[in-house]
């Protein structure tokens, strides 16, 4: 399996300066590479290659000393992303979908840059105590690394990204070095759990798990964007009152962004944590397949003839929309997928379709058995418990099927 390894960067301050300026330099190459492909195409008809526009670097270089102070790989990289992204535009094309023609990238929204180990970046441990690390770039110099966990012995180093987050002086740069990592198996537990997916708690398992559930089985949501809200509305509120093109304004979005980013990396660690108890404690795990994209979807309009609109939900489909934003369940999905598969641990993803509405004692499927947010209540047998539960078990017994057939 592949795995990709984050670390944190931390550049001094005139580093921070030359690595921005590596960004500018490589998304105004992304930016003419771009160019030169429509303008061929639409004046000629003419589709211009990858290979024909990496030929062309060597003068390029020659003809600007500011762009040959960057890696040579790493511009040829920077093309291979906008050849990608045409590929995946004419892929698109050809299915039938939104094609999404590539556009052109702000500077202040290309952040990061890909290299080839040993050409243009070195990573590296010599003379560095534990846990600290060098990273030495070509036209910025050496970089420290706070190196919180081992690379795999006998790694070999490939693709590495040097990678930005946010703006100005709240940005945070991080290296990003993907390599191949062989499965390290769990001991088996004998346990296998159904995972019920919400936003009042972020899960609820088929059984609860000590020192990772409470007793009825559920997963706290910690609701991390819930907790900056206050935060991030006098930050938003001092950005509203700043006037448009000056610094003030430059300063208020980033502390926005700085706030958002935050919520991002706590949700993310929250996530690796609980996958992580998950796997360790559980053999089988059996969730939902849900599709976030479409249960987020404002309601249709309603117009009532007359010019105007009848009430539709809206106000309480946009909290819902929030909660369900705030709980990541795309995120937690993605990371439990990798840590199952690191750990040897089987995961199924079954369709969730009538799992809150069945009753998992007598299998009676009925809207009215839920009467409640968290009450179950079977109208045929009289089986009562909690909804969240009800669902889980059921979900485990789709994925015991599943994985049976």
């Amino acid at each position: 399996m592949r795995k990709a390894y984050v670390f944190r960067l931390y550049p001094t301050d005139p580093q921070q300066v030359r690595l921005a300026a590596m960004l500018a330099a490589h998304c105004e190459l992304y930016n003419a590479a771009l160019e030169e492909r429509r303008e061929a195409y639409r004046k000629c008809g003419i589709t211009v290659k990858v290979a024909a526009q990496m030929a062309q670097l060597t003068g390029m270089r020659a003809a600007r000393p500011d762009q040959a102070v960057w890696s040579f790989t790493s511009q040829q990289q920077t093309l291979r992303r906008l050849d990608k992204a045409f590929a995946a535009f004419f892929r698109r094309l050809k299915a039938g979908e939104k094609p999404g023609y590539p556009r052109f990238r702000s500077v202040r929204r290309f952040d990061s840059v890909d290299f080839r180990h040993g050409d243009g970046i070195t990573f590296g441990t010599k003379g560095r105590s534990k846990g600290h690390a060098g990273l030495r770039v070509q036209g910025i110099g050496v970089v420290k690394i706070r190196q919180h966990r081992p690379l795999p012995e006998n790694a070999k180093l490939g693709q590495i990204t040097i990678k930005r987050e946010g703006a100005g002086p709240r940005a945070r740069w991080y290296v990003v070095i993907p390599v191949e990592a062989g499965a390290v198996p769990l001991p088996e537990t004998g346990r296998e759990i159904g995972i019920d997916l919400g936003v009042v708690h972020l899960a609820t398992l088929s059984e609860p798990i000590p020192a990772v559930t409470d007793e009825h089985g559920h997963l706290a949501n910690p609701r991390h964007l819930a907790a900056s809200a206050d935060r991030l509305a006098t930050a938003q509120q001092a950005y509203a009152r700043t006037r448009r093109g000056s610094n003030r304004r430059r300063k208020a979005a980033q502390r926005i962004g700085a706030l958002h980013a935050k919520v991002a990396r706590q949700r993310r660690d929250h996530a690796h944590k609980t996958a992580r108890a998950l796997v360790t404690n559980a053999d089988l795990l059996v969730m939902e397949d849900l599709r976030t994209v479409n249960m987020i979807r404002r309601p249709a309009p309603r117009p009532d003839g007359n010019g105007g609109h009848l009430p539709n939900g809206a106000a309480a489909k946009a909290g819902l929309n929030r909660s369900i934003l705030d709980a990541g369940w795309g995120v937690f999905t993605s990371v439990l997928e990798s840590k199952a598969e690191e750990a040897g641990r089987v995961l199924l993803l079954v369709n969730p379709t009538n799992t809150s509405r069945t009753c998992a004692q007598c299998g009676h499927c009925d809207a009215v058995n839920r009467t409640s947010q968290a009450v179950f209540a079977c109208v045929a047998c009289n089986h009562t418990t909690n909804a969240d539960v009800n669902a889980a078990i059921n979900i485990l017994r789709a994925g015991t099927v599943r994985r049976s057939a």
